[in-house]
Formats: C-alpha cells, sequence, structure tokens
C-alpha cells in the first residue's frame, strides 16, 4: 500500500514537470471537426461599361445649326434640368429639335416695294398680276378679275366686284399694303373705303382715317361693327400703309361656336389690336354672331366704290 502511494507520488509529480506542449500531447486527441466555412464575401457586380452617349454640354453641339445632323439619343432630355409640364423636352434641352430657318424679308420703302416675304410666304400678289385672285358669285363660281394692275399695284375698279383668294386659308399670318385715294374725296365711310376679310367675312376696315371722322368701330384698323383700334395709326392719303394680321380661326362642333376667333393687328408696326377674341360677324348694324363655317376659307378684299390700292400680300399659313 506505502510502495502504491510513492508510485502515484511519482508519477504526478513527473507530469507536473513536463512542458505545457508534452501535457498536451498525452490529451487523447480531439475529435477533429470540419472548419466552418463562412459565407463568401459576396463581391460588387462587375459594372459593365455602359454604353457611350454624346455628352449633355455645349461641346455636344453639332458645328453646324442642321436639326438632320443632331446625335439621335435613345431617350428625350437632359437629366440635369427640370421637365416641363406636358413636353416631352427639359429645360434648355440641348437635344430638343431646333426651329427650321427662315429668311426674313427686307424693308425698303424707298424702293416701293415695303416689306417682301419671308422664304416660307405664299406670295398672293407680287405687283405682277391676279393670278392667285378671282371674283366669286354664286358662292362657286370663279371670274377673272378685272381690278387694275399697273406700277407694282393693283387698284379697286369700283363695281367690278370684290376680289377674293383662289386658294382658302385658316389660322394665318397675313402681310398686306394699301393706300387711299389722294387727294382725298369724300367724307366718313364715303372716303378711301374698303376691307380686308378673313373667311370672307371677319373684317379689319380699310379707310381713310386721316384727318376723317367717323364711328370708332368702322375707321381704319377696326374689327367692323366690333372694336375700334387701340389708337388711329393712319397715314396720309396717297401714302403706303401696312397691315399685320395674326388670326386664329373660330373652331365649331355641331354647328355651335366653341373657341371663337383671335385677331392681332399691326398697322404700319403700330400694335392696334392684342389677341382681340370676336364676337362674330357683324352684317348690317346687326349683333356680332357666329355661323358654323369650314375651318378655311377665302380672304376677300373689297369693293366699296374707292380707289384704293394694295400691294406686296403674302401669307404665312399657322
Amino acid at each position: 500500500m506505502r510502495v502504491s502511494f510513492l508510485l502515484l507520488l511519482f508519477a504526478t509529480a513527473s507530469l507536473l514537470a513536463c512542458p505545457v506542449s508534452s501535457a498536451l500531447a498525452l490529451q487523447p486527441p480531439a475529435e477533429e471537426k470540419p472548419a466552418e466555412q463562412k459565407p463568401a464575401e459576396k463581391k460588387p457586380a462587375e459594372k459593365k461599361p455602359a454604353e457611350e452617349k454624346p455628352a449633355e454640354q455645349d461641346d455636344a453641339k453639332p458645328a453646324e445649326l442642321d436639326p438632320a445632323k443632331y446625335p439621335k439619343l435613345p431617350k428625350v432630355g437632359a437629366d440635369n434640368s427640370g421637365a416641363i409640364a406636358g413636353l416631352p423636352w427639359r429645360v434648355h434641352d440641348i437635344y430638343r429639335p431646333r426651329p427650321a430657318q427662315v429668311t426674313p424679308g427686307e424693308v425698303d420703302l424707298n424702293k416701293g416695294q415695303g416689306t417682301t416675304a419671308p422664304s416660307d410666304a405664299i406670295v398672293l400678289f407680287d405687283g405682277t398680276d391676279l393670278s392667285a385672285w378671282a371674283h366669286i358669285r354664286g358662292g362657286d363660281q370663279l371670274y377673272k378679275p378685272r381690278w387694275k394692275v399697273e406700277n407694282g399695284y393693283m387698284e379697286v375698279v369700283g363695281g367690278t366686284g370684290s376680289l377674293h383668294t383662289i386658294d382658302t386659308f385658316g389660322s394665318c399670318q397675313l402681310h398686306i399694303e394699301w393706300s387711299s385715294p389722294e387727294p382725298a374725296r369724300g367724307a366718313s365711310q364715303g372716303r378711301g373705303n374698303s376691307g380686308i376679310k378673313l373667311f370672307n367675312v371677319y373684317e379689319v376696315q380699310v379707310l381713310d382715317s386721316f384727318d376723317n371722322f367717323t364711328y370708332a368701330d368702322g375707321q381704319a384698323g377696326a374689327i367692323y361693327g366690333q372694336f375700334p383700334p387701340e389708337v388711329n395709326a393712319a397715314r396720309q392719303p396717297g401714302q403706303w400703309q401696312t397691315y399685320d394680321i395674326l388670326f386664329r380661326a373660330p373652331e365649331f362642333t355641331d354647328g355651335k361656336v366653341t373657341r371663337p376667333a383671335v385677331i392681332t393687328v399691326l398697322h404700319n408696326g403700330v400694335m392696334i389690336h392684342h389677341a382681340r377674341e370676336l364676337k362674330g360677324v357683324a352684317r348690317a348694324g346687326r349683333s356680332p354672331v357666329y355661323s358654323a363655317h369650314p375651318p378655311a376659307g377665302h380672304i376677300m378684299l373689297q369693293d366699296h366704290g374707292n380707289p384704293v390700292r394694295y400691294r406686296n400680300i403674302w401669307i404665312r399659313p399657322l
């Protein structure tokens, strides 16, 4: 028993004297556990190079302002500016189509031609012939015009009837030059009277209104029977005068007007009507009313018996 105790004591002392590594070596080998697999770190998806798009900067502008040469994009508009409500374009959108180039007319009153037509206008009278005009009778019968043409102008021949364009027009920009007789004869509505009627009915009055007293809605530049001009911009008899007219044609549904006609008029470069909404057509002193008509109509130059002259007439359909 004593010997056994001594042997146990000796064995314990030997164990304590061993280095840690030896002691660990005496331990029974632990069961090997498979190494824990950590979830693989997600690598950011490789970005494919984006398709090259033209830079949306000033340097993206083509050298020439030719809409056909602008780069075609898969989307409309720039990314760095605000949208415009109701339109597919953004503010200052560099890819928005540019307007077509138009050569404006020239002004040279010394040559007697006033303002020449812009390049996209339809010339209705260039001072040489009346091929764009006719007398109309019976609603649709066209007759050869009998007004006088000389020295670059046409002149009303009283009693032959009003002239009408052969073609019809809707909304438009109309330029026309006219001159009342000199010396002046007659008074009020009997002095240099004519008229320009869109759709044969909406009349801008032509009258010698230089020192000629008459009713306000019948003087030069008036929307006849409805609105006097804002000012009297008339020149003296015999001098050439200009009308520049912007006209938005009325619209009708089931015979009733749904959008009234609107007119803007410049007389000798002076605004005399601005976006004026017409009340209809004034006939023989009666209240203006609308009567349904097609979306395009003739333009009439009125024969009121006075030898009023016209020249340089052109129109741009809108």
